[in-house]
């Protein structure tokens, strides 16, 4: 039995700074090259009908990283937020906001807002951890990405093969599909090929 297409698709768009190596680029210049690939699957996602995306913009791990490419990558999660308000969507920005690390900017889209007239669900996960989203279960027996709904597919770009903590309990039966490119090569192919594939898996979820 074939699956139906995936009501929610995630997204890891890795391999900017490996990228921007290769084409002889600073590795921090290779963040704002994955700008414009975000909106056109966007908006390749909606023609498809696909109903929720959830980006990975950064994690709390990535902190670690040196200023330099902190600053390049947490200005480019603003940047990508400030387009995806230009979209006919419902923007959610999750992550851990009381942490310095977080953009204060992005904080009005840390409640569900509607811009440009609603749409498609859009999820952008932002100073994202794993142990801080699942720390708010022990206050009221939520996580904080309770708004976030069961993944279907993951896809991650530059070969990668990990989930790097993107929302676990949300991916607890989602497929896993891997494209060797890097992010910044996007092709609209690369989000036809995963459909393809998704619809050959079995339907079991776990039954």
């Amino acid at each position: 039995m074939k699956k139906a297409a995936p009501r929610h698709i995630g997204i890891i768009p890795d391999g900017n700074r490996r990228w921007a190596s290769e084409h002889g680029l600073r590795k921090e210049d290779g963040y704002a090259y994955g700008l414009a690939p975000g909106l056109q699957l966007v908006h390749h996602a909606k023609k498809l009908g696909i109903e929720e995306l959830t980006y990975y913009g950064f994690t709390v791990d990535n902190c670690k990283r040196p200023k330099v490419q902190f600053e390049a990558f947490r200005a480019a999660c603003v940047e990508a937020v400030h387009l995806l308000t230009k979209e006919g969507a419902d923007l959610l920005v999750l992550g851990n906001q009381t942490s310095e690390c977080f953009p204060k900017e992005l904080i009005p889209y840390t409640t569900r807002t509607t811009v440009n007239g609603g749409g498609i669900k859009l999820n952008f996960l932002v100073n994202y951890g794993w142990q801080w989203d699942l720390s708010h279960i022990r206050q009221d027996g939520r996580v904080h990405s309770a708004d976030v709904s069961r993944i279907d597919l993951i896809i991650r770009w530059g070969g990668m093969r990990r989930l790097s903590g993107f929302l676990p309990i949300q991916s607890v039966y989602a497929d896993f599909y891997v494209i060797d490119r890097y992010w910044p090569d996007y092709r609209n192919s690369d989000l036809r090929d995963a459909l393809a594939w998704y619809a050959r898996q079995d339907v079991t979820l776990g039954g």
